[in-house]
């Protein structure tokens, strides 16, 4: 738990030159030495032979992808796995040279250049794609080979060329200049699934690539298929390497995993959201409550108004259903969830003084809020919620 005593390490560097830890109205508070846990966790998991991609794209699922992306590395991850080429550039720019895979598709001359210059890895979706990587790096001129990876879709309807194709596609790539592949992988749909039947059906068409390309005489260096989902289930899935995201920040991806897998593998939430009391009031019974006044005091009240709201990724949607964290006590919010600032009704804690801080997502005690609450109270995902934190929010990581 982190303390005034502590030096916080900020994971936006411009605003820790700007203002100190203790004067913010409300921040993000990254847990290092549980995100080490977690990997250390799943190393133990997974197959012997198996590496562990961790996946830090968007902004490492809101966590700060730069201090995620060092802890996991020094915590024993082999790869990283970026989304877009500018997430790959900001980790190259802060010194990190652990393999980077952009999971995503890209396609431009600039794309390819820049992919070349800094060293990352991209995906290859298509022959197309293939052609015009092969091509820009002809025409740069690039000496080398380009490392490269081969994302089949076997169910999924996303990303990747269809995996009856896989043979085809991946011998033209082979025979293209400056390309080597090092890696042929999928994605699967439904591995948070209680019920197998697609994920093993998705897992079969993948074997059964592997083995038309295997059978052309090529060698694929890496295969991997498996999501923290599958990480968590199932072996047969790991093949040479796990992509692991969720599961890395200390969630599970679905509540029958956690119920079934939490005395095997005991992860632990990374992310806490806290703020600060910046007033706290009386109000009479029959006092309207923020826009719409959709909340009418029913009695006299005291309330606490605190600075964090929808702009910094706290949905608006939630108004009147979330329960905040004051002093270890559950505290309901009422009124609807401005842009700023929320209100909660704290008639029952004594002495609340302007300045206290409030847990929206975390440990008090022995009390939790967690991610998957809002998602199960807005009918979405745990990843959802995670990702929509804003960056006026530092990062403050502790240990």
């Amino acid at each position: 738990m982190f303390n005034s005593k502590q030096t916080p390490v900020f994971a936006d560097t411009q605003q820790s030159n700007t203002y100190a830890w203790f004067s913010q109205r409300a921040w993000v508070e990254i847990d290092l030495g549980a995100l080490s846990h977690n990997i250390k966790q799943l190393i133990k998991l997974i197959s012997p032979h198996s590496q562990l991609m961790a996946v830090v794209k968007a902004d490492a699922y809101g966590h700060g992808a730069v201090m995620v992306s060092k802890t996991a590395i020094n915590a024993g991850a082999n790869v990283l796995g970026v989304a877009t080429v500018p997430e790959g550039i900001q980790l190259r720019e802060e010194g990190i040279k652990a393999p980077i895979l952009i999971l995503g598709a890209t396609h431009t001359h600039e794309q390819v250049q820049a992919i070349a210059h800094w060293q990352l890895q991209p995906t290859l979706c298509s022959p197309k794609q293939a052609l015009e990587f092969s091509n820009t790096l002809e025409n740069i001129p690039y000496h080398g080979c380009l490392p490269v990876h081969i994302k089949l879709d076997t169910g999924m309807s996303r990303l990747g060329t269809d995996w009856r194709q896989a043979a085809e596609f991946v011998q033209l790539v082979q025979g293209l200049p400056h390309l080597q592949i090092n890696s042929v992988y999928s994605h699967l749909a439904t591995a948070d699934s209680p019920d197998p039947t697609t994920m093993n059906e998705q897992q079969r068409r993948f074997d059964q690539a592997i083995t038309q390309i295997k059978a052309k005489g090529i060698h694929i260096p890496t295969l991997h298929l498996a999501n923290s989902a599958a990480t968590l289930t199932n072996r047969n899935l790991h093949y040479d390497m796990v992509r692991v995201g969720l599961a890395m920040y200390g969630l599970y991806p679905a509540t029958h995993l956690e119920k079934n897998l939490y005395n095997q593998v005991k992860l632990q939430p990374v992310l806490q959201l806290k703020a600060r009391i910046t007033q706290v009031k009386t109000i009479t019974a029959g006092t309207g409550v923020s826009y719409g006044h959709h909340f009418i005091a029913p009695t006299d009240m005291r309330i606490a108004v605190v600075g964090i709201g929808y702009a910094d990724g706290v949905p608006r949607s939630l108004s009147h259903k979330m329960q905040v964290l004051i002093r270890g006590q559950l505290v309901s919010q009422i009124g609807a969830i401005t842009m700023d600032q929320l209100m909660l009704d704290v008639t029952y804690i004594e002495d609340l003084q302007e300045g206290e801080v409030v847990t929206l997502l975390g440990y008090e005690g022995n009390k939790y809020i967690s991610a998957d609450d809002w998602a199960t109270q807005l009918n979405t995902i745990s990843w959802e919620i995670l990702c929509g934190f804003k960056h006026r929010l530092p990062r403050v990581a502790v240990m």
